[in-house]
Formats: structure tokens, sequence, C-alpha cells
């Protein structure tokens, strides 16, 4: 919206500014931060009118998240809206990566609103099917990616790029869209495991945000992207703006779901999150990279994946609970310090996956 008054520039010389991706950047940051900080206490309390009772909480998880019953769910709405009112305000709506990225955001949200409220009605932990859940899921994915693959360049749209090395692309042809499909949603319900307790998942996602948005912005410059020798996506940069607006929502829904969390995400952010991040990593070509800078979520997805496969082989846990952050409270740790060392990890696993872009 804002960068159409691009088009005064003539007239004006100060509207040039509206030309900058890194000015509209901080714009979204600050406008995302500031609708959720305003507009947060009136969802807050709507949400607890509506839910009563709040999220349910499991009987079988650790005993002290039991003081956590009543807490609203669904402040996933909180980020969803901060993030649309900043993206349509400060990106170029022209750009048609924006649109696919706000739309698997949106869809993803939606998704997940669905199974949070089934959850407050029914007052249980589980949501709708797994499996109708998982198949909508896979279907915008896939959507998604093959429009992906048609705005990319042709050397580049089915192109699996690999990191630290320039001149490596393996063509996947027709199955890169089971590959932007497997990042995608897989990404979107890594988040979902991850977001467990107070403030768990959104830090690292606000780190992923940003380190993504500098991607974003590097790979979308033609005169960057030669520089470090990374893969020019013409267009992408305008990503950083959707990012940039991840990063403001994230830090004002931080103010809210610090502990004790006054809400908690819910499906309605989490799904939403990690498809968003997930969406950019496949249009940017840095579909490795997020494995790496999203390596927490990773390690506590397969921390699932290792515990149902061993229960079912063997009939032995190999964690005392998944995923993988209930196993450390089990183990006596504070559930703050978890989050702290676990957002610890994150940005280790950030600055490795910026050394990416520059070591090849």
């Amino acid at each position: 919206m804002l960068y159409e008054l691009v088009n005064f520039s003539d007239q004006i010389n100060a509207l040039n500014v509206f030309r900058y991706i890194t000015f509209r950047t901080g714009g979204a940051i600050m406008t995302a931060l500031l609708f959720v900080f305003l507009f947060g206490p009136i969802i807050i309390d709507l949400l607890r009118i509506k839910q009563g009772h709040g999220q349910p909480i499991r009987d079988d998880g650790p005993q002290t998240h039991l003081a956590k019953r009543g807490t609203p769910t669904m402040g996933g709405l909180m980020i969803l809206s901060g993030v649309t009112v900043a993206t349509l305000m400060w990106a170029n709506l022209s750009n048609p990566y924006v649109w696919v990225v706000l739309g698997v955001t949106l869809a993803y949200g939606a998704i997940g609103f669905c199974d949070d409220f089934m959850k407050v009605t029914k007052r249980t932990v589980a949501g709708f099917s797994g499996r109708l859940r998982f198949g909508i899921e896979l279907a915008i994915a896939g959507v998604a990616t093959f429009i992906l693959m048609r705005l990319s360049t042709p050397d580049l749209s089915a192109a699996l790029t690999v990191p630290f090395f320039k001149n490596i692309i393996v063509d996947l042809g027709p199955f890169f869209v089971l590959l932007g499909v497997a990042v995608i949603a897989g990404a979107g319900n890594a988040v979902n495991l991850t977001d467990g307790l107070d403030g768990l998942a959104i830090v690292p996602v606000m780190i992923a945000a940003a380190t993504f948005g500098l991607i974003a912005y590097l790979s979308g410059n033609t005169n960057f992207a030669r520089y470090l020798q990374i893969h020019y996506v013409p267009g992408t940069g305008e990503l950083a703006i959707i990012c940039g607006a991840l990063i403001g929502a994230g830090l004002g829904f931080l103010w809210f779901n610090a502990p004790p969390a006054m809400i908690f995400m819910g499906d309605t952010g989490s799904l939403a999150l990690g498809g968003a991040l997930g969406a950019i990593a496949v249009a940017t070509k840095h579909e490795f990279v997020l494995a790496i800078v999203g390596g927490l979520f990773v390690v506590e997805t397969l921390s699932v994946i290792i515990q149902v496969a061993s229960f079912k082989l063997t009939g032995k846990r190999v964690f005392r609970m998944a995923p993988l952050h209930h196993h450390f409270e089990q183990k006596g740790w504070q559930e703050s310090t978890v989050v702290v060392r676990f957002w610890i990890i994150s940005v280790v696993l950030a600055l490795i996956g910026l050394a990416t872009l520059k070591l090849r």
C-alpha cells in the first residue's frame, strides 16, 4: 500500500525512501509490533471469554503444566493479524511472491484455527482428523510450490541448491513439488511440535525469520547475490517485508506469552509460522539452510518420530517424554532453563546458516 507512494517521488523526493526494502522492512517490524501491543489485550480478553476454560492440558504431561489450565489459546490470531496488516501496508503488493507466502501463512493458520476450535469446544487435546488435516496441508503446500516454480527463473525453477557449494545444483524436475511440499508442511508441523513451553517456539521463529529476511534480501538483489556467489532469484527480496512482519508480531506476542503466559499461540500460530518459513525457504532456494537454521524444530520432530517408532517396535521409549523439551523437563530442568537454552541453540544454528552465504 505505502509502496505506491513511490509513484509520487518525482514531486516529493522524500517519498523515494519507500523504494528501499530495508526501510519498508523496518516499517513492517514496527507496524506489526505496535498492532499486537495495542490490540493484543483486547484479543486476549475476547478469547478468554469465548473459551472459558482455555486450552486443554494433557494429563500425562509434566505435572507443572497443570497450573496453566485456564490460559486461553489461539493467540496465533494476534500474530497473523499483525503480520497481515504490516505486510499489506509495507510490501509491494504487485509482487506475486508476497501473495504466495502470505497465502500459505493464512491458510495454515486457518487449519490451525479449526484444530484449536475443536480442542476448546470439545475439551480434548485432540483436534480434527490428523489425516484430513495433513492432507489439506499437503495440498496447500503443493499448490504453493507449483506457483513458486512458475515464478522462478527457468534454470532454478526445479533446482535444489546445496549450501557451502556454489556450483552444485540438482535438477529435480517435477519431483521438486514433492520437496517443496515436504519443506512447507514439514516446517509447519515442526514448529507446531516445538510449541510446548512458554516462549519456546516464538523466539526461534523470530530468529529464523530474521535470518531468512536477510537471505531473501540478498537473494533478490543481483549485486549482493553475485558478490556472495549465491543464486539470484528475482523478486524474492520483497519477502524480507514478511520476515520483518513476523519479527514484529512475534515480539509483540512474546510480551504476552512470556512466563507465566497470558495466552498460547496454539496451532493457529505455530502451523502458520512454520508454513511461512517453509514457503520463504522454497521461494529463495534455501531449503537446506532452513533445516540448519531451524535445526531446533528438526530435532524436536525427530524426537517424536524416534519415540513413536521405538515404542511400536520394541515397546521401550528412548526419551522420558517427547517432544524433546518435555524430556529435559522430566529430567528436572526448570521450564525457563529449557526455553533459554533452546533459544541459545537457535542463535548458534542461525549463525551457521548465515555462514553458508559466504563459505562456498
